[in-house]
């Protein structure tokens, strides 16, 4: 009898913890926080035990944690004691910044451990795996335990993403300072990590979050094939802070060289502005070579780059017939302004000076376009705006020819202008405007300081003797009246004035029959001036087609502008102006002759023109347009351009004593498509050809219109094109009439982006993501293949070979035909070629192709010159990301290693 009140309590408490349990489990989700429950010990200061809230069964008291902890799960909490907890589906903890996610946690406030599982689903895979973030990035794994004391952790097959990269696999330990301590662990910039395309195999290794990875002894495996590629130890920066560092260099190897490492250096981040890389080359052979890289910017200012580089490249080996050893060096630099950066300054530069072998022994030239560049051209110029009016620019030019090694320095070049000005024009204008005021005036000086020669002589000139200097200036002076309504008559003078430090006198040496020149430095001004007057009008003239021809032609306007100018000068080659001279000299005939020449025929800026100038001048350009019938067009018309610009010119010298009609020049402009326009420009020759004394052929006072030869002759014509046709360009335009079709695209297109995956389905791994793909209309995917087809083609002609028996000259066409085209017939297949092609001698000059293909984590290309005196190849090989850049197999031969193909 006295067991049954106990047993009846024991029941009594039984059911109530059940109805509890029952009532925790049926709830969808419990969200429980540790100091509202009896099992958390709150962070308070007091040493008591807190009074227990009236009909609560929990007592609050102090564990050792510095943050509350908060925990959910979406299908159970099962809690034993106070301080224990096991959650089941979607569980979640959070505890200060640590924030912890799994499918199943077992939770222990006693030993402040928790301990985090995934589930396995129906087909075997593990989901809900554990996650865990804090300060120092995010982890995901198979099985974690975490302590919140020690702020140690224990994991199993970690996931994390560093830098560009991935650390998976393995045993890992998390220490209190957030490093890592890896066994058997992997690393790849693969971003399928679960079955990456390839990775370093780490047998243990060191992780600083956010920093690097150390390791010890790693190999490579590719496609899980471990290669024989290993290292004693790793390391992998991935550090997002701009910083200086160590640049490594690349192996490789060359055909005449050897092997070699290049472009290793150091990095420096100088500031927040710019930058500089110093790298360095060195060979097996003994070439070698140095560096140095900056780039600077500065936002709204300006931008630029700059580099230098200097090569020792050496050939054969020493003593041997074929040994050498060249010295070269390179120059780049690009500087651009921000137009807001200063309304009245503007500075720019684009220099590319290199010596004539740089590019020939430069590996980063091959296979680019500079490998073949026969001129290089520099220049650097400023130009700041005084006033409204008036601007100064300065520049300095440098071109090259490395062909013959020639260098063309001018430098410093300076010019100043005033814009066109009415110097009598009213400030206040009354009434109309007096035919004074019409008169308008602009100004232009220069100064010019060049010197021609070749590369190896170039320091060796002297700044005064060999430097050619000078300045110019240009004074033109017009204005424009109107004269009965329909001409425009256009007054004008031109004066011209140059400024020499040097002047040559010419004499004959009778006793050894040459010319002999004495040059004389003094200041020179030699000034010569210009007058004329021009007349132009419009002619318009329409012609509409007759009824029976149809009515899709409405309209056909013939505008003509002819324009008559006379220009006039005074003869400036006489003894008056002092800028001629002359001498006697003996022929090889042994009869004295005189000839004439100019004290500043070798200025940069000319001499004044000798003779008189009495020039009548004629011009007429034609314009034809078309008015035609249009359904495209809300007028219903639309005017189409016949012939754009067809213009006729031509002069006569009345103050000539022979030959006083000038060639005739022609030009047509024909728009024949929307994007290709037609122009052509042609010269004929008027008069007839004859022997002097000498038996040279020289042009004779007959013109060929009244000696049976046509108004002229064609002395020279030519014209260039450049034409790209692609996949669209035959393709016909449509409209736009089933918008349920493109309704139902954009709708699977969004579907695709709502279920994209990551699998990689491609038939050779290379995981292409069929996320954009585009359906046609019959619901089948669209497939395309982009490709593009571009010429540029010049021909022209002129005179070639005199032909002595029709006493003319025989003519001559010379072509010049270059093409480039590239065709993606997949996503990451791209083929590409650029040819020159010889047409005098039927054969291609140069050809490069190159073949490329996106692998996804890896980037695989290949080039080759099949033709030409620079044959040869290069194939490479390499992973996409930049912190494994140096992952890569090239294999390449040299231009001058004779590569023959079979």
């Amino acid at each position: 009898m006295r067991i049954l009140p106990v047993t009846l309590m024991a029941v009594i408490v039984m059911m109530a913890v059940s109805s509890l349990c029952m009532a925790q489990e049926m709830a969808p989700r419990q969200h429980v926080t540790m100091m509202d429950r009896g099992d958390s010990i709150a962070t308070d200061s007091a040493d008591t035990v807190a009074v227990p809230v009236e009909k609560s069964r929990f007592v609050k008291s102090k564990v050792d944690l510095e943050h509350v902890v908060n925990f959910a799960a979406k299908d159970s909490i099962v809690l034993y004691g106070k301080n224990k907890a096991n959650m089941f589906g979607g569980s979640s903890l959070l505890y200060g910044d640590i924030d912890l996610s799994a499918y199943q946690i077992h939770m222990d406030m006693d030993s402040s451990q928790v301990h985090a599982m995934g589930v396995l689903d129906s087909v075997g895979d593990l989901t809900e795996k554990p996650v865990f973030k804090d300060a120092s990035g995010e982890y995901e794994s198979r099985e974690m335990r975490y302590n919140f004391k020690s702020k140690r952790g224990y994991i199993l097959d970690i996931v994390t993403e560093q830098g560009e990269g991935y650390l998976t696999g393995g045993i890992t330990k998390k220490m209190e300072n957030d490093d890592f301590y890896l066994k058997d662990g992997r690393y790849t910039t693969c971003d399928n990590h679960d079955n990456p395309h390839f990775y370093f195999q780490l047998t243990k290794g060191k992780m600083v979050a956010k920093k690097n990875v150390v390791t010890g002894p790693v190999y490579m495996v590719l496609e899980d094939l471990p290669l024989p590629i290993a290292l004693p130890f790793g390391y992998f920066p991935f550090t997002e802070k701009y910083s200086s560092g160590i640049l490594m260099p690349t192996v490789g190897e060359d055909y005449n060289r050897g092997f070699y490492l290049r472009n290793g250096g150091y990095y420096l981040a100088l500031n927040k502005y710019m930058d500089l890389a110093l790298t360095g080359e060195i060979y097996t052979r003994g070439s070698w070579g140095v560096a140095a890289q900056s780039n600077y910017s500065k936002r709204y200012k300006f931008s630029g780059s700059f580099s230098i580089n200097y090569l020792t490249t050496i050939t054969g080996d020493k003593g041997d017939p074929d040994y050498s050893k060249m010295h070269n060096f390179q120059v780049l630099w690009s500087h651009s302004q921000n137009p807001k950066a200063n309304p009245n300054m503007t500075f720019s530069a684009s220099v590319n000076f290199a010596t004539s072998g740089y590019s020939r022994n430069n590996l980063d030239t091959y296979y680019t376009n500079s490998f073949t560049e026969n001129t290089k051209s520099s220049s650097v110029n400023m130009t700041y705006k005084l006033s409204s009016k008036w601007s100064l620019s300065t520049t300095a030019n440098i071109s090259q020819r490395t062909a013959d090694s020639t260098l063309s320095v001018s430098f410093p070049n300076f010019t100043i202008t005033m814009s066109q000005l009415a110097p009598f024009k009213r400030k206040r204008v009354v009434g109309e405007e007096k035919w004074y005021e019409k008169i308008k005036m602009s100004y232009s000086g220069r100064f010019q300081n060049s010197l021609t020669a070749k590369q190896n002589d170039f320091f060796k000139k002297s700044l005064v003797k060999d430097w050619r200097n000078g300045m110019s200036h240009s004074i033109p002076i017009s204005a424009t009246f109107n004269l009965f309504k329909y001409f425009n008559i256009t007054p004008n003078v031109t004066m011209n004035d140059r400024m020499y430090t040097s002047k040559i006198r010419r004499q004959w040496d009778p006793n050894a029959s040459v010319e002999i020149q004495d040059t004389t430095y003094n200041f020179y001004n030699v000034f010569d001036f210009n007058f004329g007057v021009s007349v132009n009008t419009k002619i318009y003239g329409f012609f509409k087609p007759m009824k029976f021809l149809g009515d899709k032609l409405q309209m056909v306007r013939h505008v003509m502008t002819p324009t008559v100018s006379f220009s006039a000068a005074p003869d400036f080659g006489s003894r008056f102006w002092g800028y001629y001279g002359s001498y006697d000299y003996i022929d090889p005939k042994g009869e004295v002759k005189t000839r004439k020449y100019s004290y500043f025929s070798h200025g940069l800026f000319g001499s004044a023109p000798s003779g008189k100038s009495g020039t009548l001048s004629f011009s007429i350009a034609n314009n034809l347009e078309a008015k035609v019938k249009s359904d495209q067009d809300s007028t219903g018309y639309k005017k189409i351009s016949l012939i754009e610009n067809f213009t006729l010119s031509q002069s006569y010298n009345m103050a000539a004593d022979s030959l006083k009609w000038s060639n005739l020049n022609t030009s047509i402009l024909l728009r024949l498509t929307k994007g290709f326009n037609l122009n052509l420009s042609a010269t004929w020759d008027v008069y007839k050809y004859g022997l002097n004394e000498y038996g040279q052929p020289v042009r004779i006072n007959k013109l060929r219109l009244f000696n049976g030869g046509g108004w002229g002759r064609l002395s020279s014509t030519g014209t260039s094109f450049s034409y790209t046709i692609n996949n669209q360009t035959f393709q016909r335009k449509k409209k736009d009439t089933n918008n349920a079709t493109k309704e139902a695209t954009r709708q699977q297109r969004a579907g695709n982006d709502a279920n994209a995956t990551s699998d990689d389905d491609d038939d050779d791994g290379s995981g292409s993501d069929t996320s954009d793909v585009v359906l046609n209309a019959d619901g089948y995917a669209k497939w395309e293949f982009p490709w593009s087809l571009s010429f540029n083609y010049s021909v022209n002609y002129g005179y070639g070979t005199f032909n002595y028996d029709k006493m003319e000259y025989n003519g001559k066409f010379t072509h010049s035909l270059s093409m480039n085209g590239n065709v993606r017939p997949t996503k990451n297949w791209s083929m590409s070629f650029s040819a020159s092609f010889d047409v005098e001698r039927r054969k291609l000059t140069y050809m490069n192709c190159s073949v490329s293909r996106k692998m996804h984590c890896f980037t695989m290309s290949a080039s080759f010159v099949p033709v030409g005196p620079y044959k040869s190849y290069n194939f490479h090989i390499a992973v996409n990301s930049s912190i494994l850049q140096d992952v890569k197999y090239d294999k390449h031969s040299s231009y001058s290693n004779g590569v023959t193909w079979f």
